[in-house]
């Protein structure tokens, strides 16, 4: 005990007590997890959506429970898509399977064609960016070549693989690539000069620069393209698989339609759109990580 705490407990014997003096006791605060900021932070992000979706469910439900509707109301949906909604992993074989199937199908698609056009357009988009003459020769066709519509490349992929699941596959890679090339190019383009230099004193090799100057300089614009190439990913499978058919949730949409079952189609389109935003976050989460935060979410 240091001499300090002694002089302090002395001093406390010692002094006076009035009689009937009560004296208070300081105790502790309890230790404990605070869990108000996280409730509020959940608050704030998600009771503004939940809130959006309850009044357009509102509208919804009182525009098409009017006679001469031509959709169903919300309500309606609910009751003729109900198994879909609440159990989306039955399988029964064949084409009889639930929604959450069907969307890990087409996943696996996504996954091959924009894991390959990440690849190339990571290699492709350094190249353009680094060199001067490969941008003059390669810039224009990638921009003709970029605003072909995803089901255009359709029929040349069937003709070219003679099957369906290579063809959806290419569809993917050809119509993903691209934002991933030009936004790679413009990354490396932007590379400061100082990292240059500092790349020639150390004289690092082409590969050493590739991989230790070059990708982490340009990885916030890489990100951007792989974010808006995994939207493009997910657009065009939806597309390809109404035409060439399978198990996949978009060929799901077709079948529903040649049945008129809206309901199912509309549950459907539900499972695309939270796909798709699940793919978005997961990739800008990712970017955030690599880049430490530097890349647009």
């Amino acid at each position: 005990m240091s001499v300090t705490a002694r002089k302090t407990i002395a001093a406390q014997v010692s002094a006076p007590k009035q009689e009937g003096q009560v004296v208070t006791l300081k105790t502790k605060a309890p230790r404990g997890i605070n869990l108000q900021p996280y409730a509020m932070a959940v608050a704030r992000n998600l009771l503004p959506p939940a809130i959006v979706l309850l009044i357009i469910l509102a509208i919804w439900q009182i525009a098409c429970s009017a006679p001469g509707a031509t959709l169903p109301p919300p309500s309606q949906v609910w009751e003729d898509s109900y198994d879909l909604i609440a159990y989306p992993f039955f399988d029964n074989g064949s084409q009889d399977i639930g929604l959450a199937w069907r969307v890990l199908v087409s996943l696996q698609r996504v996954a091959v064609g924009f894991g390959l056009a990440a690849f190339a357009g990571v290699i492709m988009g350094a190249i353009v960016g680094q060199s001067v003459w490969a941008m003059r020769g390669l810039d224009p066709i990638f921009q003709i070549l970029r605003t072909v519509p995803p089901l255009a490349w359709l029929p040349l992929s069937l003709a070219a693989f003679q099957d369906s699941n290579p063809s959806a596959i290419f569809v993917i890679f050809v119509t993903s690539i691209w934002p991933v090339i030009i936004n790679t190019a413009v990354g490396v383009r932007n590379i400061p000069q100082d990292y240059r230099n500092i790349a020639r004193v150390l004289r690092l090799n082409p590969l050493e620069f590739f991989f230790r100057i070059m990708i982490p300089a340009a990885a916030p614009y890489i990100f951007t393209g792989l974010r808006i190439g995994i939207g493009l990913s997910w657009l065009a499978i939806v597309a390809a698989e109404m035409l060439t058919g399978g198990v996949g949730i978009g060929f799901f949409i077709w079948d529903a339609w040649n049945s008129s079952k809206l309901s199912d189609i509309i549950v459907a389109l539900a499972y695309i759109g939270v796909t798709g935003f699940v793919l978005d976050r997961l990739v800008a989460a990712l970017g955030s990580f690599v880049t430490g935060g530097t890349s647009a979410n």
